[in-house]
């Protein structure tokens, strides 16, 4: 047995640390009412808007949890459901002002961990770990 976990469970671990980062970030600028689930939904939202069918997929949750998470964003004013021009009976899950001051206050979290990454690993061992992340995702990301 190796003496760290796997690829995936050290990507994974990474992935936590940051997530957690974005929530206290959110927290800090008195974003209180997001949980991390609903935050997971609004990193996959289109900013043109998308169909709620789509956001569960690639959310990879059911419909209706998708339905109940962007249910809670849109009582609480991070999203709103408007027509969808291309097929009057569909409606569109986009960001309301609010929401899209959530996501740049989560991604300005973001930036500051990989800001902090690249100054651990050095200019060129981040360049590779990220090239190598953008390579994979052309055998991971099914929406890319």
């Amino acid at each position: 047995m190796s003496e760290h976990p796997s690829t995936p469970t050290l990507m994974f671990i990474a992935h936590r640390d940051v997530e957690s980062r974005v929530m206290d970030a959110l927290a800090d600028a008195g974003v209180t009412d997001i949980t991390q689930a609903q935050s997971r939904l609004l990193q996959r939202l289109d900013p043109a808007g998308m169909r709620l069918t789509d956001l569960a997929e690639q959310a990879r949750v059911t419909k209706q949890t998708a339905g109940a998470l962007v249910d809670q964003l849109e009582r609480a004013g991070y999203v709103t459901r408007r027509p969808d021009p291309s097929d009057a009976r569909a409606r569109l899950v986009t960001l309301s002002d609010k929401g899209a001051h959530a996501c740049r206050t989560a991604a300005a979290a973001v930036g500051r961990v990989e800001e902090q990454w690249r100054k651990h690993l050095g200019d060129n061992a981040f360049g590779d770990l990220r090239a190598a992340l953008i390579t994979l995702r052309e055998i991971t990301d099914p929406y890319w």
